[in-house]
């Protein structure tokens, strides 16, 4: 399902599920390439620094792609993940 918010959008696998009150709608924030973050705004909690994702108003439509941001952070990990694979000796293939 993609969820846009008034900073952001990210497409997210969805459970239609009756133990969550019609309107609500919940996720996780421990997955970075989910992009559930962008979704937020800068505002926080002034106790905590919490973001205040807790009253953050979604509107809710069916997709079949990744969002625009999850795109660029799939491309950019992908980069990182091919030179952290030569700095480590990933490619070396004869023990000295």
């Amino acid at each position: 399902m993609g969820l846009q918010s008034r900073a952001g959008e990210t497409v997210l696998h969805a459970t239609v599920t009756d133990r969550m009150q019609p309107g609500v709608v919940y996720t996780t924030f421990h997955f970075p390439q989910a992009g559930s973050n962008v979704l937020t705004t800068d505002n926080s909690d002034w106790a905590t620094n919490c973001p205040e994702y807790k009253v953050t108003a979604v509107e809710v439509t069916r997709v079949n792609q990744p969002s625009e941001w999850q795109k660029r952070f799939r491309t950019f990990s992908n980069k990182q993940e091919e030179r952290s694979g030569a700095c480590t000796g990933r490619w070396l293939t004869t023990a000295v």
